[in-house]
């Protein structure tokens, strides 16, 4: 029986020691580009977000606006015209899947991690991760946070300052803290273009 890294470990879903050395190297990785993007100046902004991209597993045609934080970047899947504002934040310890067309507005939180709640394996160190997934033509709001294992369906709105610990259906809007569906999205709420 192969016993698994805890690299491993971590993109399977099992617990893991983050303090692993190799975890530790790609959060170093991600760290120093991120803060490469973060500090660019303004002139120098399209060529440090290609860098930024470079993480990630997928990014075309994306925008990200500084600043930006992710623990490892290689877990986090972009569909078409993905667009972060300012303050964003993923802890991307396992994969962070955003459809097409998603947008983040500024501070938003996206954790995969968590910790045990029995006190022993938390004190030695161990978290878990779980994915994320967000559908297309999603919204999230200002200051939202998304936690762990959550999936949010296409077309959805995450009001500001929710937070969002259960799935969320399509074509819904959700607020709160813990976030829940306040309405669905109806046809007349959407105009041709």
């Amino acid at each position: 029986m192969q016993t698994l890294t805890e690299k491993e470990k971590m993109l399977s879903g099992e617990y893991y020691f983050p303090s692993n050395k190799v975890l530790q190297q790609d959060r170093a990785k991600a760290k120093a580009v991120c803060q490469q993007f973060n500090l660019a100046p303004e002139s120098a902004n399209k060529s440090a977000l290609r860098a930024l991209q470079g993480l990630f597993a997928a990014s075309p045609n994306s925008w990200i606006e500084p600043t930006f934080y992710c623990d490892y970047g290689y877990n986090i899947h972009m569909g078409r015209n993905f667009y972060a504002n300012h303050n964003v934040v993923i802890l991307d310890a396992a994969p962070v899947t955003f459809g097409d067309d998603v947008m983040l507005a500024p501070g938003v939180l996206i954790s995969t991690a968590s910790h045990p709640l029995d006190a022993k394996r938390r004190n030695k160190g161990l978290e878990t991760a779980k994915p994320i997934t967000i559908g297309n033509s999603v919204w999230i709001g200002m200051g939202a946070k998304i936690l762990d294992g959550v999936t949010i369906g296409d077309n959805a709105v995450i009001a500001a300052g929710a937070l969002v610990n259960k799935d969320v259906p399509a074509n819904t809007v959700v607020a709160g803290v813990p976030a829940v569906v306040i309405r669905q999205i109806e046809n007349e709420d959407t105009i041709s273009v």
